[in-house]
């Protein structure tokens, strides 16, 4: 009876992977680090190492389009959001998005207040990796930040990757 118990979720999960695949994959599946269905995983930095998350949804309609992810605009007013960091114009090498928390800290939620970072004139960009670097570059007027008002539904699906 135990094998039998096992069994039937393991042929039910078989069943589902094959019908998503099959209908183009559209359930939204990730099989693996490059290999998905309709996802894709991107990576930025929390505190010098790499996270990788997901885009699922954005309080703005353009950049729902641009993204091609589901515009909500009820998130819109939702307020005291840990901040995800963009990098606008020029940027150093190998820059990735920048989070303000990750799973595991107390303030972590897969919302996010976007915020966009842009170097000062006359500055060389440097590479971003963490959101205390920002703040403190942007306290001593070596680059800009600006709240665009936007809340992105970007949930990071793996730590340190």
């Amino acid at each position: 009876m135990a094998k039998k118990a096992i069994l039937v979720p393991l042929v039910f999960a078989a069943a589902a992977l094959a019908a998503a695949a099959a209908y183009g994959g559209s359930a939204g599946l990730v099989l693996g680090p490059s290999t998905h269905l309709s996802h894709i995983a991107y990576k930025g930095y929390y505190d010098g190492h790499k996270d990788v998350y997901l885009l699922t949804d954005v309080s703005d309609k353009a950049q729902a389009k641009a993204l091609h992810i589901n515009y909500a605009p009820a998130m819109k007013p939702i307020k005291n959001l840990p901040p995800q960091y963009f990098v606008k114009g020029r940027a150093a090498a190998g820059q990735l998005t920048v989070f303000g928390s990750e799973p595991g800290e107390s303030d972590y939620n897969p919302l996010w207040d976007e915020f966009f970072v842009t170097w000062k004139s006359g500055v060389k960009p440097e590479l971003l990796v963490k959101d205390d670097q920002i703040k403190s570059l942007a306290k001593s007027k070596k680059l800009s930040l600006v709240d665009a008002h936007i809340v992105l539904d970007a949930p990071i699906t793996r730590v340190g990757k």
